[in-house]
């Protein structure tokens, strides 16, 4: 690929999206292809140690590669007076497609992880419904179910947005309290058409089986559309850091509120006002007031590749790879920076646009050598653009840490370098 064939869509470097099928062409594997057809060759092809003799069999519970296991979560420093709280981070940076395996999903935790027995668990309807219940795990195994992929982000996810200054991180380590999985399990609405819901009814409260138990209030609109009793992930029974044996699966809102380990619903007339909704959880104003029930998430994009200390070792062509996402829809379309979005253009979205799940984008980027700032920009489907760092803060203030979903921006240096900083 010459530079006289590239056409150049925006500032800085960005390419048509129609140069994606050629990057493979221009690598090595066009230079192993002349090397495997040149006529002064002396092609000897070796035979690898692994390929002479059978290896393993097979397993009960499929392990991953040897040489993988550099990709892990990362987790938080324990803190003594905060026992089994914390979090740990998905790979953002390493990952490719939309899907998570349930292994790097990230976590989020209050009090550690309840070791819960299926059979003497119990989940509880009652408040204000014409007939309470009571169901088992097995009970809830019974019922019809459905699969949907959604994306699952902590509220505080890339909180350090709102700093004065910009941590130099990685795409991992800022942002990676956002995951997303297919969730199957029964619906909601349909355990709560089965209690019956009393008309004076407005809210339900989920509580977890966690020794903090974690208390959410969920307006019952909202309970009665989409909201699932997740009891599978990715196929899997969900995991004990996701839930186990079930959890409170709320789509497109905040990940606190999808109450895991879920013991008991209530339906009341007000929010419960549960001690993880008041003390936290809350979008902090400059006049030190505090907005309640934010629960949905914004619409947002990051490029995973390149970012946060990653180094570029060539000139040339790269391609800029990364997942955006939205609250309120699907993802319709990523628009792409080289020069701190003075100019842009669309990348290419090439996963299936479902609602509330993550879609990758690609579009193809030559870098000549010099200083350059990278930076997406998505759309949902209801028309939402994602706003810049300054923008957001203008609406919100600084003191907040809760739903920033301002446009990320990878500085690139002279040395390939890479590293966060406020655009």
């Amino acid at each position: 690929m010459t530079d006289s064939k590239l056409e150049k869509v925006a500032g800085n470097g960005l390419l048509n999206r129609r140069h994606l099928l050629g990057l493979g062409l221009a690598g090595a594997g066009s230079i192993a292809s002349s090397a495997l057809l040149g006529a002064d060759s002396a092609l000897k092809l070796e035979i690898p140690a692994w390929s002479q003799q059978p290896g393993p069999g097979t397993s009960g519970y499929g392990s991953r590669s040897r040489f993988t296991e550099d990709m892990q979560r990362a987790t938080g420093n324990s803190n003594p007076l905060y026992p089994g709280g914390g979090a740990s981070r998905s790979p953002l940076q390493l990952l490719q497609g939309t899907i998570t395996p349930n292994s790097l999903h990230f976590e989020r935790h209050h009090s550690g992880i309840p070791d819960i027995d299926p059979a003497q668990h119990k989940l509880v309807i009652n408040g204000l419904v014409k007939q309470p219940l009571v169901f088992s795990y097995e009970d809830l195994l019974k019922y019809p179910m459905v699969s949907k992929i959604y994306f699952l982000e902590c509220s505080g996810n890339s909180g350090s947005g709102y700093g004065a200054n910009a941590v130099n991180g990685t795409a991992q380590s800022l942002h990676g309290l956002v995951s997303c999985a297919e969730w199957t399990g029964v619906l909601l609405s349909t355990l709560l058409d089965e209690a019956g819901v009393e008309p004076e009814a407005q809210w339900v409260s989920a509580v977890g089986a966690d020794a903090a138990s974690m208390g959410r209030s969920v307006p019952l609109n909202k309970a009665m559309d989409d909201v699932l009793i997740a009891l599978f992930q990715n196929g899997e029974p969900v995991r004990p850091a996701q839930g186990y044996p079930m959890r409170l699966f709320v789509p497109g809102w905040e990940g606190n509120i999808s109450v895991k380990w879920l013991t008991q619903l209530k339906l009341t007339r007000e929010a419960s006002q549960f001690r993880d909704e008041t003390s936290k959880y809350t979008d902090t104003l400059p006049n030190r007031k505090s907005l309640q029930f934010t629960f949905p998430m914004g619409t947002k994009s990051l490029i995973t590749s390149p970012s946060g200390q990653m180094s570029l070792n060539r000139q040339g062509i790269y391609q800029v790879t990364g997942i955006a996402w939205s609250g309120s829809g699907s993802i319709r379309r990523v628009e792409v920076s080289a020069d701190g979005g003075r100019s842009w253009a669309d990348a290419m979205i090439e996963s299936h646009q479902s609602d509330k799940a993550l879609a990758r984008f690609r579009i193809p980027w030559e870098w000549s050598g010099g200083d350059a700032i990278l930076q997406s920009r998505a759309t949902d489907s209801q028309g939402n653009v994602q706003p810049t760092r300054n923008t957001l803060i203008d609406e919100r203030g600084s003191i907040n840490f809760y739903h920033f979903h301002g446009i990320q921006s990878w500085a690139i240096n002279t040395a390939g370098e890479v590293s966060n900083v406020f655009a």
